[in-house]
């Protein structure tokens, strides 16, 4: 299924990382994101990090009501909350509804 299809809903998360416990950052990201692939409505996730700490991470969802679900995942707001307390200096999100997307590959 294309990620980026008309009307999908698509979760921006712009942060940056400090650099306390980066063991245990890794393994909740990578639960988290295994944990999202499984929920309904889930289109897929892109993701980058440079050296300093500032990451970008989209995820994309069918629909609104898809990301809002994946929001209130009970796993995923305790992981939040840790993201907070523990690994984040400071974090935005912008959700959209993707209108047009364009590919190209070589």
């Amino acid at each position: 299924m294309d990620k980026t299809k008309r009307g999908a809903c698509a979760v921006i998360f712009i942060s940056r990382r400090n650099a306390n416990d980066p063991q245990g950052y890794a393994q909740a990201s990578e639960t988290m994101a295994a944990e999202a692939a499984r929920q309904p409505g889930y289109l897929g996730m892109d993701s980058v990090r440079d050296a300093d700490g500032e990451g970008i991470t989209i995820s994309f969802w069918q629909d609104e009501a898809a990301a809002l679900a994946w929001r209130k995942h009970a796993e995923h707001s305790l992981i939040r909350d840790r993201g907070r307390s523990d690994w984040y200096d400071r974090y935005g999100v912008v959700v959209t509804r993707i209108e047009r997307a364009y590919h190209w590959r070589r």
